[in-house]
């Protein structure tokens, strides 16, 4: 019986003229690895779907963007049209009222806005001007056929260009907006009227000049 020394392993028999690593096993290839070219084309693929995945997300921020400024356009047109439909409504109705205005400036004039009929004239004129309503025309002021209706008309020799010398029926405007004229009577300078003017100017230019030409 033979006996084994204490404190040694059997080593496996090593053929001649092999090397010690030879007797080692070889690890496996690990299972599931990929090969480089393989990741490589992983790559490849992932970096293409973001792209798309960008080029979708710009398109459709562009997309909102634009439903954006469609909606803000919309809203601004609404509201002017709702503006536009308000003003409307106002000036119909008080061009309605137009007539009972003239009447009570007419009453006015004449000394017979007294009592409750002034109560409720002067009532009625704040509410209007609360709306908006302006009155205007003045005797004296020049004529504007944008804003006066001439129905009277003479000539002045004291006027130097066609006025407004008297108010027949005030206008009325809503800011900017004339809803009625003011009607009333001109009056242009008399024929021949600035030649004679510009004469009498000119001699009298003339002799100034003489009579510092003498002192």
């Amino acid at each position: 019986m033979t006996e084994e020394t204490p404190g040694f392993e059997e080593k496996p028999d090593v053929p001649s003229g092999a090397t010690p690593d030879d007797a080692e096993p070889k690890a496996a290839p690990q299972e599931g690895a990929a090969p480089a070219g393989d990741a490589t084309a992983q790559i490849a693929g992932l970096t293409a779907q973001l792209d798309q995945a960008r080029k979708a997300l710009e398109e459709r921020t562009a997309d909102l963007q634009r439903l954006q400024a469609e909606f803000q356009n919309y809203r601004r047109r609404v509201e002017r049209d709702r503006i536009t439909v308000k003003e409307i409504a106002v000036a119909n109705l008080l061009t309605e009222l137009l007539p009972v205005l003239d009447d009570i400036g007419r009453a006015r004039d004449h000394g017979e806005f007294v009592g409750g009929f002034k109560s409720v004239g002067e009532s009625l004129e704040t509410v209007a001007a609360k709306m908006g309503l302006q009155q205007f025309g003045k005797e004296g002021e020049p004529f504007d056929p944008t804003i006066h209706e001439a129905l009277m008309h003479s000539y002045a020799p004291d006027v130097t260009e066609t006025t407004c010398v008297a108010i027949l029926q005030p206008g009325y405007r809503i800011g900017e907006r004339t809803i009625r004229p003011a009607r009333v009577a001109v009056a242009e300078p008399q024929p021949g009227a600035q030649t004679v003017k510009a004469e009498e100017d000119s001699q009298a230019e003339d002799d100034k000049d003489n009579g510092s030409e003498e002192g």
